[in-house]
């Protein structure tokens, strides 16, 4: 059986949540950001790319191979 690669991304937090709706903030929490300059790897999943599209003016995306 071949091998599945699981694409991923990299979510750097480069805007603060503090003065934007509770649900953006609460969405950079779920996405385990927080602060300026955290950073998470996700899987590039639907989900995952609808929680960043919600707050994408606060964080900076990279696709890892």
């Amino acid at each position: 059986m071949p091998e599945q690669t699981t694409k991923r991304i990299r979510i750097t937090q480069v805007r603060s949540g503090f003065g934007q709706k509770p649900g953006q903030q609460e969405t950079l929490i779920g996405l385990g950001l927080n602060k300026i300059g955290r950073v998470r790897e996700l899987a590039d999943t639907p989900s995952a790319r609808g929680r960043v599209r919600k707050v994408a003016h606060l964080v900076k995306v990279e696709e890892l191979s």
